[in-house]
């Protein structure tokens, strides 16, 4: 009698185990970049904010000379932003609820500090 030879159908524990982790390991580093970029995502909305904010104060200072009848333009989706006016500077501030203690912040004009930032500034 021939000896029957099995034949195999389906696959093992350790292989199912091993596809399953590298599963695992993969949505994990997905996961991390999504994260990533989501966050530069809403710092690059804070920034663009902004700079419109900008835009418009020193449209206003061009008809008015000063910066205190300012109005903040509409904001992106989930940024706050705060605007303070004096006669001759300004500075803001823009804050985004998807990510909370990160704060940009941008000023300009001549009463201000020599370290106030001409740029927005994202801490």
């Amino acid at each position: 009698m021939p000896a029957r030879v099995r034949r195999r159908i389906g696959f093992t524990i350790i292989e199912l185990l091993t596809v399953v982790m590298i599963i695992g390991i993969l949505s994990t580093v997905a996961i991390t970049k999504f994260g990533n970029s989501k966050r530069r995502a809403y710092v690059t909305a804070m920034k663009s904010d902004l700079r419109g904010l900008a835009t418009t104060a020193e449209s206003r200072f061009t008809t008015d000379d000063s910066y205190t009848a300012v109005v903040a333009p509409p904001a992106s989706d989930g940024v706050i932003l705060t605007f303070t006016g004096t006669t001759s500077g300004w500075s803001a501030t823009a804050t985004h609820v998807g990510v909370p203690g990160v704060e940009c912040t941008m000023a300009a004009g001549s009463s201000l500090p020599a370290n106030a930032p001409g740029e927005a500034v994202c801490q």
